[in-house]
């Protein structure tokens, strides 16, 4: 007789209080689930519906080719997965990452920029590693801020980073978030800008040259486009001045985009920029800029601010977005007529600066619209091949499509920041983010249960009930007085914490009497009575004198007075009463 089998119902909640193996356990991360999350709805609905009919994909095939050429779209434009980041307050004008796709930079309307790093992020801590408020400075008291307009890293030297904020004067910082150059401002009472060392009104935006480290070019609401040397900030290195036609006998127009381009194959450099006139001008990139090489006077409607521009890899095409609600395809050769012309909603009355930009091998060209959509379009025909939602309802402003990424990144007016990306032919940026295990909290990262001692906490503090039901609640005294910061002399308002001395190179000690006293020739000095100093060497002096021993022998000899006995007695009070 055979034994029967017997069956053990599993007991689930057995099963889940039972440690899933011993000793150290790692946490490791669900890449797939990840991804999953981060993957973006199916695009073929929502692409479509704002696609014209003859450029829809697959209209006449099979489910099955529908599909494959959903998956085909998918591998040509990294757009399946998304990564949403929300660190400012206010819409988003600027992003730029450094040509090593390691770090992020993005500036807004609420006039911050922030410094974010890819390697230092995880899915459940997607933040900034710095804030900049890029128009204070350490000697200014003053609050007053403006928006950041435009943030671009240096090409050719990813340490140094363009700010251009509302001011008449742009800065440079290092990829660390630290102020290394502020170019000059101008007089405004010049009338002449040529002789002018800087912009004398708000600088609307700017870039490096393509190959140069050292120059860079801002274009300003001053009518004129100033290239800077960065070692020698005080004075720009040249002066462009557009003559406007359009604006009479003034001639001055506001300076809207500049675009700074190189041949790939090699060539001529060309420098293009765009004026509030609605004219398109063109110089020689490498000089002279006494006179532009070709000018387009009505090449978008004037009075509409043109905001976006951007030249090919070629340096044959240049494509500009003007606040005349039309996108423009020009030719370098032939800069007379566009070569395309297609409508496209403006946003530039709201957000100025609104880009449109090719992709890093010129195959598409990308841009934004004031519904929240991306639009990939041709570069021959501006025609939309994709367009697919991204923040629906909320304008996007700015869009960068980043070469060794290969991920496309825009910002909306939302405040939010989406990096769109394909696991299958995107590389590290949110690619690799989506890769790692999420940061385990520690108990100490939830406020609720600790209490912030970063601004110091006293006995009295904690002896009131109010200071006691702070600290219960983890709140420190900043984050309840969050306008209360540092006195003009940099002296905490905080009465809890005390004041630490400002840490200079002539006080980082305090040396003791001993390493003064061998350490510092002539120290002992101080303490001595400077006529007793002098006094000891008075007999010195009689017998050797240094200065007078030339004449020592020939010196006359004083002479006095004799005294009369009567005088001697009398004394000086009756010799008075004698003379009275």
């Amino acid at each position: 007789m055979e034994d029967d089998e017997v069956i053990v119902e599993e007991d689930e909640a057995l099963r889940q209080f039972l440690p899933n193996g011993f000793g150290r356990q790692t946490k490791e991360a669900d890449v797939a689930r990840q991804l999953e999350k981060s993957k973006r709805p199916t695009t073929s609905t929502a692409t479509i519906k704002d696609v014209p009919q003859e450029h829809r994909k697959g209209n006449d095939e099979s489910s099955n080719d529908d599909s494959e050429d959903d998956s085909n779209e998918d591998d040509e434009f990294p757009i399946s997965h998304e990564l949403v980041l929300k660190t400012h307050d206010r819409p988003i004008t600027t992003i730029t990452v450094d040509p090593s796709g390691s770090r992020l930079i993005t500036g807004s309307t609420d006039c911050t920029i922030k410094f974010h790093d890819f390697a230092s992020m995880t899915p459940n801590t997607l933040h900034a590693f710095k804030s900049v408020d890029p128009t204070a400075t350490k000697a200014s008291t003053s609050s007053e801020t403006h928006p950041v307009h435009h943030v671009e890293f240096n090409p050719n030297s990813p340490s140094s980073v363009l700010v251009i904020s509302a001011t008449p004067q742009a800065k440079v910082f290092s990829r660390d978030g630290e102020e290394l150059k502020e170019f000059v401002k101008g007089d405004m009472y010049l009338r002449d800008m040529h002789n002018t060392k800087g912009h004398i009104s708000e600088i609307t935006t700017g870039t490096w040259h393509p190959t140069n480290r050292d120059l860079c070019v801002t274009a300003g609401t001053d009518s004129t486009l100033r290239i800077w040397d960065v070692n020698m900030p005080l004075k720009q290195k040249e002066v462009i001045v557009h003559k406007s036609r359009a604006a009479g006998s003034a001639g001055r127009t506001r300076m809207t985009a500049v675009v700074w381009g190189s041949q790939v194959q090699g060539g001529k450099n060309l420098l293009v920029a765009a004026a509030l006139d609605g004219s398109l001008v063109m110089w020689d990139g490498d000089g002279p800029y006494a006179r532009p090489a070709a000018e387009i006077r009505d090449a978008h409607k004037n009075d509409t601010w043109t905001g976006g521009i951007d030249i090919s890899a070629d340096g044959r095409n240049v494509v500009t977005r003007g606040g005349d609600n039309l996108i423009k395809l020009w030719d370098t050769r032939k800069f007379k007529q566009p070569i395309s012309v297609v409508e496209h909603a403006s946003t530039s009355d709201q957000y100025a600066n609104t880009d449109i930009k090719y992709s890093p091998n010129a195959s598409s060209i990308i841009t934004g619209s004031a519904n929240g959509h991306l639009h990939i379009l041709n570069p021959a025909t501006l025609k939309p091949e994709l367009v697919t939602p991204v923040t629906d309802g909320s304008p996007l402003v700015t869009v960068l499509w980043h070469e060794k990424l290969n991920q496309i990144l825009t910002g909306s007016a939302n405040a939010e920041m989406h990096v769109l990306y394909n696991p299958n032919t995107s590389t590290r940026g949110a690619a690799m983010i989506m890769s790692k295990a999420p940061k385990r909290r520690h108990i100490d990262d939830d406020p609720n249960f600790t209490t912030d001692l970063s601004q110091g906490l006293s006995g009295d503090a904690i002896s009131t009930s109010e200071g006691l039901r702070a600290a219960q609640a983890g709140t420190s005294y900043s984050a309840r007085h969050p306008t209360e910061g540092l006195t003009v002399s940099g002296r905490s308002r905080d009465p809890r914490r005390p004041h630490i001395p400002m840490t200079t190179p002539f006080a980082k000690s305090q040396p003791d009497e001993k390493h003064v006293r061998e350490s510092i020739p002539l120290s002992s000095m101080r303490d001595e009575d400077p006529r007793e100093a002098l006094l000891k060497y008075a007999e010195k002096a009689e017998k050797d004198p240094m200065f007078t021993n030339a004449w020592k022998k020939t010196q006359p000899k004083t002479l006095y007075a004799d005294i009369s006995g009567n005088e001697e007695d009398e004394g000086p009070e009756r010799k008075r009463a004698r003379q009275g």
